[in-house]
């Protein structure tokens, strides 16, 4: 079966780009920025998206170029004879499902809270005690939750089915291009509300304040958290986009681009945000409960406040949208080149077991609300625990090690597929970066995330 590949360049960044921003870029950022100081904090981020996650990048990107391959098949084409490098290929595909087993309920909620903008659910005048009820309403009501899940799996695999280029470029192009416009206009309403200023000026200007609060170590490892989380490395669902490009441009400089977007969505984020936050005297740092209790609240303050309302969740739904449709093409792809699978057959399967599969977490909140599985967390908080903490950084140390030790594919052979092509090189001189301090790196994430 011929491989398929992307229409043009535009489409793989897009793509690319709409696989790592999701909501970690849209909702945690802005409160995890909020908590940690704004500004220093945004500065260490980009410090660490820097020299943490676009090296990262770059090496699952090299994998699925050199293979042409899903990150099974990838591994065992290019890891040394005998060698088992190929058994995080099975569980970076476990971390795939894992990760839709909740991220298609959490998406779902972004959709739910359009209609119910629309719909008119949200009047002016309402207190944040009856948008937390609305909230809390969502979560008890089992029907509502499956339903959205289910509604967003089904779209999800409709589009896939159709291919890449017809199917996931195709609308991704379209999604991507309307979540930067609708956030650009989002951001530009937020920053001329009275106050709103002062909230731009807390998300650019560097404070200390942050560190006074907390310390040096505790912000400076929150910003290398959320600067790795960010790309959604680790588990094969960018390695997949590798395969499916040729080697006109060099990785580092399509590593870059698809983390500029990426970060240039997670400080429109915080330009809509903080802006409203300090508009209407409320504290930055609210948490989870900023995006479906505080914020719809703002919204209903605001002139035309229902338009700004259901444009907002609109453009959190392309968002999280734009994941799905990513590692869901992973799945597929994998089914496809270990089982030989039709596309057809891969999306029909797949759509039916994530469908399935992503009920517990929907019940999680209502039905088996008492139900704890690891650490005494419920049944998305665990899914999510397994996804953040295990797979996602010990799978990228996994990619690292095998692109740059002897034991695995090889520095060499990294360093040539990665710089192959016009555009940004990979200096030689990282290679002691990459082999020693980067792994370190890694570890520190890793036992952070164990301990938590």
């Amino acid at each position: 079966m011929e491989r398929e590949s992307f229409n043009s360049r535009i489409g793989f960044l897009l793509v690319s780009a709409g696989c790592a921003i999701g909501i970690g870029n849209v909702w945690r950022f802005p409160y995890i920025c909020g908590e940690y100081g704004g500004g220093l904090f945004v500065l260490i981020y980009l410090l660490f998206l820097l020299i943490m996650g676009v090296p990262v990048l770059t090496m699952e990107l090299s994998v699925g170029r050199a293979s042409k391959k899903s990150a099974y098949k990838a591994f065992k084409m290019l890891e040394p004879a005998g060698s088992k490098w190929h058994i995080h290929g099975m569980t970076s595909i476990i971390g795939n499902y894992l990760l839709m087993m909740f991220y298609t309920v959490v998406s779902g909620w972004m959709l739910d809270y359009f209609f119910k903008f629309v719909r008119g659910d949200f009047q002016p005048g309402i207190t944040t005690e009856q948008t937390g009820a609305v909230f809390g309403s969502v979560l008890a009501d089992p029907v509502e939750m499956v339903f959205w899940m289910l509604l967003e799996v089904i779209v999800c695999f409709i589009i896939l089915r159709a291919g890449v280029q017809r199917g996931l470029e195709k609308i991704t192009k379209i999604m991507m291009v309307a979540l930067l416009v609708l956030i650009t206009a989002l951001g530009i309403n937020s920053i001329f509300l009275p106050g709103g200023m002062e909230g731009l000026r807390f998300l650019l200007v560097p404070s200390l304040d942050g560190v006074h609060q907390h310390g040096w170590w505790t912000v400076i490892s929150a910003a290398m958290n959320q600067a790795f989380f960010t790309l959604s490395v680790g588990m094969g669902s960018m390695e997949i986009f590798g395969s499916y490009i040729d080697k006109t441009h060099s990785l580092p400089g399509e590593s870059v681009r698809i983390a500029a977007l990426d970060t240039v969505v997670a400080l429109m984020a915080g330009f809509i945000i903080f802006p409203a936050c300090f508009a209407y005297g409320l504290k930055p740092d609210a948490g989870p409960s900023l995006l479906f209790i505080t914020l719809p609240n703002v919204f209903m303050d605001m002139t035309a406040g229902v338009l700004w309302g259901a444009l907002f969740f609109l453009f959190m739904t392309f968002a999280s949208f734009s994941t799905v449709l990513a590692v869901c093409e992973n799945i597929i792809s994998f089914c496809m080149d270990t089982f030989n699978w039709s596309r057809n057959k891969a999306a029909l399967i797949n759509g039916a077991l994530i469908g399935i599969l992503s009920i517990p977490c929907a019940l999680g909140f209502n039905v088996w609300e008492k139900l704890t599985i690891i650490g005494n967390r419920g049944v998305l908080d665990t899914e999510d625990f397994l996804v953040s903490n295990l797979i996602l950084p010990i799978g990228s140390l996994i990619f690292l090690l095998f692109c740059v030790t002897r034991y695995g594919w090889g520095f060499d052979k990294y360093f040539e597929e990665v710089n192959a092509g016009d555009g940004m090189k990979l200096p030689k001189w990282t290679k002691p970066y990459l082999q020693y301090i980067l792994p370190i790196m890694l570890l520190v994430i890793i036992v952070q995330g164990l301990i938590q």
